[in-house]
Parts: structure tokens; C-alpha cells; sequence
């Protein structure tokens, strides 16, 4: 009888709508603690549009960027709370402390001076600016979640630390507590309709601002390639399958500055799969900055046993011109992803 019940549930489960993926880098920190709670409170310009922007895409898990986290996730709850008044409810979330602005009491950006956002664990001006977090319409499963942020960089396989003059830069004291990840970076499981969704998210340093010691450069290289060692079980257990990488590399693969060989030995892992998602022109620029151009460098990189059935980078509108809320919101374009598991892998044992 319970096999007669499972086989007749499984044509339902083939039909669950697709899960929708996003990761979106909102530029919502600012300057000084609890500023941008105030701004949330407030509904800003900016921040309405960053509303605008999810409502209009409605993803079902994303991956946010460019927010300031406190203690309590009180902003982060306000924004929640905006977004489900406007149709769109995530009741849960997560976030942590970030390295960003996480102070320490040595000279970690080598600039000679003690106590500046460069000496923080990640670039920031007081603690938690400008972290990340994860907002799912379905269960987030917090006791199982992976934290990875407090990585020692020395300790990734493969690393590649900063030198001068055949020394460590900017000293080896500063190496020996110097974390690899400038934001974070988490594995979050998640449970879905279509399963159980692994969400792996991070937000890298940007590969420039620095010297011909090139830390950033190659701090932003190993951020990217950790996920490339978790795959390969080098960091301990990793997930096998339904898994997606959502997230702000701040690097693009052909393009600009930077050690782009990391991020295209990612995109082309066997074990992933890169949608290439673009906007409504064809375009795959998912931010512009008026200093370099368009560059591609927010990604949703969903595992290989996943099946794609759209993407999309949201930028412009039915008439094709940039939409007004996307231009508002963010030099970033919030990326989405749409993805169904069924298949033969999902069917329970005993029932082919």
C-alpha cells in the first residue's frame, strides 16, 4: 500500500513549479552603524526600488549582498518586513557576523597606520558593514548551516599569499591571522519543493586598490577558488548534489583586472553548470561602474543535476530600456536562475 501511495504522489512532485534562485548585490551599507536600518525605516528612494526589484523578480531563495548586519538582524527583519508588504513574504533568514569591518589590532592592508577599514578581518568601517544574508520562502536549516568564514587564508589548499621583496606582505604576523574570506562564506541548506537545495554564497574583495604585491588580487582569487577546493572534498565533507553557488565574485572572466583563470576553472567544473543568463537585450553585464564599463560578475551556478529552465539578469523592462527600479536600486543587477530536480535520481529506492 505505501508503494501504490509513493508512485501515486510522484507525478505531483515532477510537477512542482520551478524554484527560482537570485543573487543580488543591493548596495544598501553605508558609512556608519545603523544608518541603513534608518533608511529602511525611512523607505528611501533606493531602498523602495530594492523592494521593486525583488517583487518584480519574486525569487524563492536569494542571495543578498551589500547590507550591514547588526547583532539582532533588525534591519535585515525590517527589510523583510517591506518586502512582505509588498506581496512578497520570506520568513526565513539568515545572516551573521561578517569578517567585513571585523576588527583586529595589527596592520593587515600594509599602509603603516593601525584601526582603518583596511585592518578589519574584511574591508569595513565598523563591524558588520557590509555583509551578506539569505532570504527563502522556505526552510532554512540553521543547525546544519557550514560556516567557513573564519578560514585562515594560509590554510586553503593551493593559497597563493601576498609577498615583497621575498617577504610576506604585509607581514607574517598579519598572514598567520589573516581570514580568507573577505565577507563570508556559508553553505546553507535549505528545503524545498523541489528537494533539498544547498545554497552556497559569498561576496569577494574586489581584485584591485592595492599594490604590485597584489593582495587583493589574489585574495580575491582564493575566495574564488575555495569553492572549487570544497568540491573536491579538500575542505572536509562537501555536498554531492543539488547544490547552487549564488554570489558576488567581483570578478568577471574575460574582462578587467584580476587572476580570471579561478573563476573560469569554476564555470567550467564538471560538477557545475553556468546558464550564462542575460537581460532581455542579450547582454550578460550584471553591473556597470563608471570607471571600467559593464562587467559580468554576480553569478547563480547551479549544480550539474539540476535542470534549468530559465534565467534571466533583470535589467530592462518590456520596452527594452533599462527598468526604472533596476537603475534605482543598484549599479548591480539582481541575477536569477529557474530550476527543477526532477528526475530518475529523485525517484525513492524500490519504485522503478
Amino acid at each position: 500500500m505505501i508503494r501504490i501511495l509513493v508512485l501515486a504522489l510522484l507525478p505531483f512532485a515532477a510537477q512542482a513549479d520551478p524554484l527560482r534562485v537570485a543573487s543580488f548585490n543591493t548596495e544598501l551599507q553605508r558609512d556608519g552603524p545603523g544608518l541603513m536600518l534608518r533608511d529602511i525605516r525611512k523607505e528611501t528612494p533606493q531602498v523602495r526600488a530594492v523592494v521593486d526589484v525583488l517583487r518584480a523578480t519574486a525569487p524563492d531563495v536569494v542571495a543578498l549582498q551589500g547590507l550591514d548586519w547588526d547583532h539582532d538582524n533588525v534591519a535585515l527583519s525590517a527589510l523583510a518586513d517591506l518586502l512582505a508588504a509588498a506581496g512578497l513574504d520570506y520568513p526565513y533568514r539568515f545572516a551573521r557576523q561578517p569578517n567585513s569591518g571585523l576588527m583586529t589590532d595589527l596592520d593587515l592592508d600594509g599602509d603603516g597606520r593601525l584601526g582603518g577599514p583596511g585592518d578589519a578581518q574584511g574591508w569595513g568601517r565598523f563591524t558588520g558593514n557590509g555583509g551578506i544574508a539569505v532570504l527563502s520562502r522556505y526552510p532554512i536549516i540553521e543547525d546544519q548551516i557550514a560556516d567557513h568564514s573564519a578560514l585562515l587564508w594560509k590554510d586553503l589548499p593551493g593559497a597563493m599569499l601576498p609577498g615583497r621583496d621575498g617577504a610576506p606582505f604585509p607581514s607574517e604576523q598579519a598572514q598567520s591571522v589573516q581570514r580568507l574570506s573577505s565577507t563570508a562564506h556559508w553553505v546553507v541548506p535549505i528545503d524545498t519543493p523541489q528537494g533539498r537545495l544547498t545554497l552556497m554564497t559569498f561576496h569577494a574583495t574586489p581584485p584591485v586598490f592595492d599594490g604590485p604585491e597584489d593582495r587583493n588580487g589574489l585574495r580575491n582569487r582564493d575566495e574564488i577558488r575555495f569553492w572549487s577546493v570544497l568540491l573536491r572534498g579538500d575542505l572536509g565533507p562537501a555536498p554531492t548534489r543539488r547544490f547552487v553557488i549564488a554570489g558576488d565574485a567581483n570578478l568577471d572572466p574575460a574582462r578587467g583586472e584580476g587572476h580570471t583563470e579561478a573563476l573560469r576553472a569554476l564555470l567550467t567544473n564538471p560538477l557545475l553548470q553556468d546558464p550564462r543568463p542575460t537581460d532581455a537585450t542579450g547582454a550578460d553585464t550584471t553591473v556597470t561602474w563608471k570607471t571600467v564599463g559593464d562587467r559580468r560578475v554576480d553569478y547563480v551556478l547551479p549544480s550539474a543535476d539540476w535542470v534549468v529552465e530559465d534565467a534571466g539578469v533583470f535589467w530592462t523592462g518590456a520596452d527594452g530600456q533599462p527598468h526604472p527600479a533596476a537603475r534605482a536600486a543598484s549599479r548591480h543587477r539582481l541575477v536569477w536562475v529557474d530550476l527543477t530536480g526532477a528526475g530518475a535520481q529523485d525517484r525513492p529506492a524500490g519504485t522503478d
